[in-house]
């Protein structure tokens, strides 16, 4: 269990905790899978699954791309479920996104989002230094992953994929999307401007996390 998991809520028993961490981050997953990611029992597995769901922390969707037999039923993390997950104080975060806009407008918080923005990159360009694409994005996923993302990366073809399996200022990042194209510019701007870098899934629309395609123009 990686250390993501100190976040959880104690009331959850470590197994359980497991459980709920592995479908955060490999969600859609069925039953099957978790029990092979965890090194676990079928049975098992299906115990700590029906107890999420009672508890309401995760809940089952149908896999559409099975054409023939029976439906398999996937799982996925709730909304309460996910208050499990580091949330950085998102209540305080909304009052004062929302006093802000009241006392200064629309400009104001335009203001304040640009000044987080230059604070971020100074410390990512700082942190991220490094003279090959991949050691920057190494760097770029350890910082992320120590800021609660649940960040890690993955080869696909030529192209890398930054993947998000949770964002601890989504209650922010709803309020205000200028915070989401902040946090893609900074990316940009991190990883160089001989690099693309696209947005492929999104956590606010229907998505269960941000999944980042980097290539090398």
């Amino acid at each position: 269990m990686n250390k993501t998991s100190k976040n959880l809520d104690k009331s959850l028993s470590s197994a359980l905790k497991k459980v709920l961490f592995c479908v955060k981050r490999y969600a859609p997953i069925g039953t099957s899978k978790i029990a092979e990611h965890l090194t676990i029992s079928g049975e098992a597995a299906r115990l700590h699954v029906q107890k999420l769901v009672q508890m309401g922390l995760i809940e089952g969707e149908i896999d559409s791309t099975i054409q023939v037999g029976r439906p398999k039923q996937e799982w996925i993390v709730t909304e309460a479920g996910n208050r499990y997950f580091p949330d950085s104080h998102a209540e305080l975060t909304l009052q004062l996104i929302h006093s802000v806009k009241d006392i200064f407008g629309d400009s104001g918080l335009d203001q304040l989002i640009a000044a987080r923005e230059m604070k971020t990159l100074d410390r990512y360009q700082t942190y991220c230094k490094a003279p090959t694409l991949l050691a920057r994005l190494k760097k770029l996923v350890e910082l992320r992953y120590d800021e609660g993302y649940m960040a890690h990366l993955e080869k696909e073809g030529d192209d890398y994929l930054l993947i998000e399996e949770h964002c601890p200022i989504c209650a922010a990042a709803k309020a205000c999307q200028q915070f989401c194209r902040s946090e893609l510019e900074i990316f940009r701007t991190v990883l160089g401007s001989d690099v693309r870098v696209e947005r492929e899934e999104y956590l606010l629309s229907e998505g269960q996390r941000c999944v980042y395609r980097i290539s090398q123009n």
